[in-house]
């Protein structure tokens, strides 16, 4: 298929598969005149990107999931600590919508003196922890 079918199957528009191709991400079969052209088995590949993607991974982390032959190669302790990050991420993010639920119903006079809303806000201010040991696995 060419760049604009396959572009129409994947819903991206032909400058994120021009720069997926430039990374390495994914590969053209060759060309039709000035047209790229791709297998149909870059369909699944673009699933695997737009999984990876979803899941908070860079596009240089994804484009190491990948052998030189362009096969998915995936580690499990890159995935075990992707998993982990996203935990972090659930409960920093049920954390702020239960304080913010919480300050929505605050008898405070104002938000600013209710106890709560200043965790929060002190939380805010201290920012997402980032995990700096290794994973177990």
């Amino acid at each position: 298929m060419d760049i604009a079918e396959l572009s129409r199957r994947s819903g991206l528009p032909a400058s994120t598969l021009r720069y997926y191709e430039e990374k390495g991400l994914i590969a053209s079969a060759g060309r039709h005149g000035l047209r790229r052209i791709f297998d149909d088995a870059v369909m699944q590949k673009l699933a695997l990107i737009a999984l990876a993607r979803q899941a908070g991974f860079s596009l240089n982390e994804i484009a190491g999931m990948f052998d030189a032959t362009g096969q998915a190669m995936i580690d499990r302790t890159q995935l075990h600590a992707k998993a982990d990050e996203l935990d972090m991420s659930i409960r920093r993010l049920s954390a702020m919508r239960d304080g913010l639920r919480h300050a929505a119903q605050c008898p405070a006079p104002s938000h600013v003196e209710c106890p709560e809303f200043q965790k929060l806000m002190q939380a805010a201010l201290a920012g997402p922890r980032v995990r700096t040991t290794p994973v177990p696995k």
